[in-house]
């Protein structure tokens, strides 16, 4: 069965990412098609990354990171729950992002995010930065505001629109995500294979 983790973009105290998160697989839950996980990204401890090679080179060094990375490895795809901090992600977000490499090649990614301006902003970082990491984004996206899907900023109250929005990105998701599946079994030639 295909598994996709719905991993959560921030740690700090009162965040809304594991909130989130949980009502989007909610949401997935009701789908035959994938198995969904929640994977906090604050279980692990990670600390600053500080490895010597870049996880390119293989897999890191500390316990911690090691335990991410194996974490992260056991899924298909992704739905990364974003929140926006300065027009970008979380720090906690990029920083266990830094960890892994090979784990996410190759796999299919989707987004859920919410600030002030529905967190697109940071969407659109995530999106290059998982580029270089050879996943495959949707368009897809589910955008949530701070003003409307917050009430007083702090209690996660996603309106119709929101909600009607999950359904559509997972449907994108799943299908990228088997897609990509058979890219990882060597289904397809590289270009020029044959010539």
């Amino acid at each position: 069965m295909t598994k996709i983790a719905i991993v959560t973009g921030s740690i700090r105290p009162g965040r809304q990412s594991l909130n989130v998160a949980n009502w989007v697989k909610s949401i997935a839950d009701q789908r035959a098609d994938a198995e969904f996980e929640v994977v906090d990204i604050a279980d692990f401890k990670l600390p600053v990354w500080d490895e010597a090679t870049p996880p390119s080179f293989g897999p890191g060094e500390g316990a911690e990171g090691q335990a991410w990375a194996a974490k992260m490895a056991e899924f298909d795809g992704y739905v990364f729950v974003v929140s926006e901090y300065n027009h970008s992600i979380t720090g906690a977000l990029k920083n266990a992002l830094d960890f892994v490499y090979g784990q996410l090649n190759n796999k299919a990614a989707a987004f859920v995010s919410y600030g002030s301006a529905g967190g697109a902003r940071a969407v659109e970082h995530l999106r290059g930065i998982l580029s270089e990491m050879q996943v495959a984004h949707v368009r897809n996206a589910v955008l949530m505001s701070l003003f409307t899907d917050f009430e007083n900023f702090s209690v996660f109250t996603p309106t119709e629109p929101a909600a009607a929005s999950v359904e559509p990105m997972l449907e994108q998701l799943v299908s990228w995500t088997k897609a990509m599946e058979a890219v990882r079994d060597g289904a397809f030639a590289p270009v020029g294979a044959n010539a």
